[in-house]
């Protein structure tokens, strides 16, 4: 098992409204989550990526998420926020690494975007950079949220495509939130609705 959450919920307090939640996914599985807003599942994709408070425990090839720290987790549990975060002026600033041209031609993104400002990037291409950002780490795990919600259909379908060549070319293992019903059915036959009232169990493929 590469992947698995075990009861994992927000600590008393913290206005998580979800109940526990238990998941397991195998290496090149692709999970889509979703629940009405506000339910958490934000914050639920946050203490998987071990960036929030949270109780239950999450594991990485049978390794507790406390057993590993936190820099190291994070590198293989890739996390890309609704809203990423840009704290540098250049696009290359923000990459460990500079990614395969063939991420970027997937996702109709020009090399020479990597030498631009941030602030002349559209919304879309912060999208879809933060995901090429988060790919260059080679994570076994990629956490998405909503990766889609700010593209038009035919670059939706681009990343769509590349995240599922990239969970099943490195193995790896994608939890993707998602409210849309067909695009969920394009990820695959795995699905899990984030609720306040029950204790969820994801069914297997």
């Amino acid at each position: 098992m590469l992947f698995e959450a075990r009861n994992v919920t927000g600590e008393p307090g913290s206005g998580v409204r979800y109940r526990p939640v238990s998941l397991q996914l195998e290496a090149g599985e692709i999970l889509t989550l979703y629940g009405q807003s506000g339910i958490g599942k934000s914050q639920f994709l946050r203490a998987l990526a071990d960036l929030t408070p949270h109780t239950g425990d999450v594991l990485l090839d049978g390794v507790s998420q406390t057993k590993i720290r936190p820099e190291h987790w994070r590198k293989q549990v890739g996390y890309v926020p609704a809203e990423s975060g840009w704290w540098a002026d250049v696009v290359a600033q923000h990459f460990s690494e500079q990614p395969p041209e063939a991420w970027l031609s997937m996702l109709s993104l020009a090399p020479e975007l990597l030498d631009a400002p941030v602030e002349r990037l559209s919304t879309g291409e912060r999208q879809r950079l933060a995901l090429v950002r988060a790919l260059v780490l080679q994570p076994k795990v990629l956490l998405l949220d909503e990766p889609t919600a700010n593209l038009d259909q035919r670059n939706a379908q681009k990343l769509i495509e590349l995240v599922k060549t990239y969970a099943q070319s490195e193995q790896a293992a994608v939890i993707w939130v998602s409210h849309d019903v067909d695009e969920r059915a394009l990820l695959g036959n795995r699905s899990l609705e984030i609720c306040a009232d029950t204790t969820h169990q994801a069914p297997r493929s």
